[in-house]
């Protein structure tokens, strides 16, 4: 059964920005496993815009808002296939847990201008 449904947008091109700006915002919303997935890429931010945009879209999924959980308690993980799927722990696992969330779907997608996130919280 489906508990909750959530979709996230982030324009490439203001999140480059951010970066360039504050650089230490990688480490403040990614976790090292992360980081680690999009170093060898020769363009990271897409990438990295749309494993923020995931975030945002769980946060959604669950009907929250921004600040509910921190950003390392979600994270987007990758199988050897490519599939992507949501790491929740903390906060995030236990207001998961309250609405009865037990699994979720992740689809992303990105251009050179925009990165989606689709959760499904099962």
């Amino acid at each position: 059964m489906i508990k909750g449904i959530g979709v996230d947008a982030v324009d490439i091109a203001r999140f480059r920005i951010a970066l360039t700006r504050t650089p230490s915002m990688r480490e403040r919303l990614f976790t090292p496993a992360e980081l680690a997935y999009v170093e060898p890429k020769a363009d990271p931010v897409p990438s990295l815009a749309a494993r923020f945009a995931a975030r945002e879209a769980v946060m959604k999924a669950m009907g929250l808002g921004l600040g509910a959980f921190g950003f390392h308690e979600v994270s987007v993980a990758r199988a050897e296939s490519g599939e992507p799927s949501l790491v929740v722990a903390g906060r995030a696992l236990e207001l998961a847990m309250e609405r009865g969330v037990s699994n979720w779907s992740l689809s992303l997608t990105h251009t050179d201008v925009i990165a989606i996130a689709y959760v499904v919280a099962h």
